[in-house]
């Protein structure tokens, strides 16, 4: 039995005579187990789902009963299953509201009117709150689509998909194949050269996406009667409108129309992969390249994710067995707060089970959170290019996303029936609660820190590599030894130097026997000759010292870091190659990159202590002794870990393949380390720098963060 058996109001409805309208359309279908009916409108496309009792109820309606007579034989017949007097009444209100009932009564021509107008009126607010993704019908393609029902026969089969199945796996392959290719022409996508090609890709792709979604609606009996275009981010793109398919019975054939779209798109995909990887650089390559990218991009971002109200939503709808999804968790979420926070004992829980709230309430808090953030990102993105814009469609958004809800959320608590015994305790409650936050966010001081990305440099480590070339003969101290000053470390052997010293001391030695000669002689050729001989010696001194230099020796104590060394005698080692290093771990300092953004605070005297931590060492919180800032800008970062080809999170230039020219300039920070008994502090490990500033309320740490975001993207 529900939950209110009578009904304070069953006296307005209850010597009524209704029944469903001759052109509504019933469709029996099972979710979760459980048996329901559809009750379908064929002309507006509105679809309503009744439990059996209620349908029972519904069905035996008639011109020539009360519909107090009615709800009398159903409690007889089924005591514990019939609506009560509270749900029928809101059943019927429903579905004549939905203009789905008729009477005996004269009908209320002004009254139809205004149910029209209400509803032309939420339509219109939809449309204003979906402004980036706004609908205009145009035209009725289902006659087109009832001639091709064959061909799309044989495209949703069997052979259609293992077709499907091969094409897009080779296609794979082929993309795998040409990968540098790929992301070399992705840099380009959003340039303005082709933003052409990339919109005209974008239609016919979406062309292709929407037909595929009409030609699996119109192969399992649907029907398609409208078709227009979705203003999509101000983009004209067409769609279709396959509602009908949710009178599908079988929920594959449903997930099938609404994964039919996608399904498309990476058949497209795939055909352009093999255009664009035969062509050369032209308007065909340009264009293939477009339709696989708008075709692949969409599908994975947009269309398959379920937290968006595009195809992945109904697919998971359809396989949840959970009509409604988005709807469905909104009023449970409506439920849990009318519940347990107001205490309306009368509210009731739009979940039939455990099981399905729970997948109610996670697909709520998701799918918000999801949109938020798609919705921040395509923001950014249109104010990155087109700023006027962007803060046009900001303030939009705000006054949808905030104010709207706002101002609903208010005159829900102040008239909403459901609220009607327990309102001013929930207004009440909504006061202490929004007091609460106010005082949480915008009063009470937080901790506040900021950490900047930085590695771990040994302070006395020296790069070793050999002054002068020669080919790789013996290690003389193994990578990870401990070496004192001096210690030879590998030896090299160069044939070419022994030969070139040779025969400069042969020099030497001729051109001294000449000295000798023209003094005993008391030539003129005795001052040449002893200029030529202090050359030639200057010159086997040097050479000497280059021949000294095939023995590398450490410049100073630390342990010797030469990984690859044992790998390569016999290998040829250039002048200034860099074969390892010397490091002395006995103090360590953490070189730090500090953004122009954060920079002030480093001025400032804002800092009240710093320390570092280093990933896999979480127990451990390294404190610095003495920290000194580089004041100018540099751009050339401490070790390539920190930037993003490596994983780290400084933007590098595309230009550089070192990956340590950063893309903007940067202030760094040196500190040297204390670190305690325990914490590893090793040569090249990356980690966080961590500085404590003075407490303040979160709303003016994300204030300083908005103005942040401002300066460093927009200059404003």
């Amino acid at each position: 039995m529900a939950v209110s058996q009578y009904s304070e109001s069953w006296f307005r409805i209850a010597g009524q005579r209704v029944a469903l309208r001759p052109h509504v359309r019933v469709h029996r279908q099972r979710f979760r187990g459980e048996r329901w009916f559809v009750l379908q409108d064929p002309f507006s496309n509105q679809f309503f789902r009744l439990r059996p009792e209620s349908w029972d109820f519904v069905v035996r309606l008639g011109l020539d009963r009360t519909v107090d007579a009615v709800w009398n034989e159903a409690v007889e017949r089924d005591p514990l299953g019939a609506p009560g007097q509270e749900e029928a009444l809101r059943l019927l209100a429903q579905l004549y509201n939905a203009n789905l009932l008729h009477s005996t009564i004269a009908p209320d021509t002004a009254r139809l009117f205004e149910r029209y107008r209400k509803r032309r009126q939420r339509e219109t607010r939809a449309l204003l709150q979906n402004i980036m993704f706004a609908r205009i019908p145009l035209l009725d393609p289902d006659k087109f689509l009832k001639a091709l029902v064959p061909v799309a026969r044989r495209i949703f089969g069997l052979v259609g998909a293992l077709v499907w199945a091969v094409v897009v796996g080779v296609a794979l392959k082929v993309a795998v194949d040409n990968v540098e290719d790929l992301q070399s022409q992705t840099e380009g996508v959003l340039g303005y050269g082709n933003l052409p090609w990339l919109y005209a890709g974008l239609v016919v792709v979406k062309l292709i996406h929407e037909f595929g979604h009409a030609f699996a609606c119109r192969r399992y009996g649907g029907e398609v009667h409208t078709m227009g275009v979705m203003f999509l981010l101000f983009t004209p793109v067409p769609y279709v409108d396959v509602t009908s398919s949710w009178a599908f019975r079988n929920r594959w054939h449903r997930a099938l129309v609404g994964s039919a779209g996608m399904v498309a798109e990476l058949f497209t995909a795939a055909l352009a992969t093999f255009v664009w990887a035969a062509t050369g650089p032209g308007v065909v390559h340009s264009v293939a390249f477009n339709i696989m990218f708008v075709a692949s991009v969409s599908t994975v971002l947009f269309n398959g994710n379920p937290l968006l109200r595009f195809d992945g939503y109904y697919i998971l709808s359809d396989l949840l067995d959970i009509p409604n999804l988005h709807q469905r968790a909104s009023q449970l979420m409506q439920h849990l707060v009318e519940h347990y926070v107001y205490g309306a004992k009368g509210s009731r829980s739009p979940a039939r089970s455990r099981r399905e709230a729970g997948w109610l309430a996670t697909f709520a808090v998701t799918s918000h959170i999801y949109r938020f953030v798609v919705l921040v990102l395509i923001l950014l993105f249109l104010a990155d290019r087109y700023l006027i814009l962007g803060l046009l469609l900001t303030v939009i958004c705000i006054v949808s996303w905030l104010f709207v809800p706002l101002f609903r959320f208010v005159n829900y608590l102040a008239s909403s029936p459901r609220l009607e015994r327990v309102r001013l305790g929930a207004i009440g409650k909504t006061m202490g609660a929004v007091a609460v936050l106010v005082l949480l966010l915008g009063v009470m001081p937080w901790p506040h820190h900021f950490r900047a990305p930085g590695v771990v440099e040994a302070v006395e480590h020296t790069l070793i590599a050999p002054d002068t070339p020669g080919t790789l003969r013996e290690i003389l101290a193994t990578s990870g030894a401990r070496v004192v000053a001096g210690q030879p470390l590998f030896r090299l052997e160069s044939p070419e130097l022994a030969l070139e010293l040779a025969e400069a001391r042969a020099q030497v030695e001729e051109t001294r026997v000449r000295e000798l000669r023209a003094l005993q002689r008391q030539t003129a050729d005795v001052a040449p000759l002893a200029s030529r001989r202090a050359a030639l010696e200057k010159r086997v001194a040097d050479l000497e010292a280059r021949q000294n230099a095939l023995v590398v020796r450490a410049p100073h104590a630390g342990d010797w870091v030469a990984p690859r060394l044992a790998d390569a005698p016999g290998a040829w080692l250039e002048r200034g190659q860099a074969v390892g290093q010397v490091v002395n771990g006995d103090i360590c300092r953490f070189v730090a990159v500090v953004s122009q953004t954060e920079a002030s605070r480093l001025f400032e005297g804002e800092l009240h202590s710093g320390e570092v931590r280093l990933p896999g060492q979480a127990g451990y919180t390294i404190p610095i002794k003495q920290q000194t800032i580089i004041p100018a800008d540099r751009s050339q970062l401490p070790a390539p870990a920190l930037g993003w080809r490596a994983g780290g999170t400084v933007p590098v230039s595309n230009a550089d393949n070192s990956g340590t020219r950063a893309a903007e300039p940067f202030f760094e920070v040196r500190a040297v380390l204390a670190p305690p008994t325990g914490a590893v502090v090793l040569q090249g490990r990356s980690g966080w720098l961590r500085y404590t500033l003075p407490s303040e309320p979160l709303i003016t740490q994300g204030y300083r963060a908005f103005r942040q975001l401002l300066q460093k993207r927009y200059s404003l």
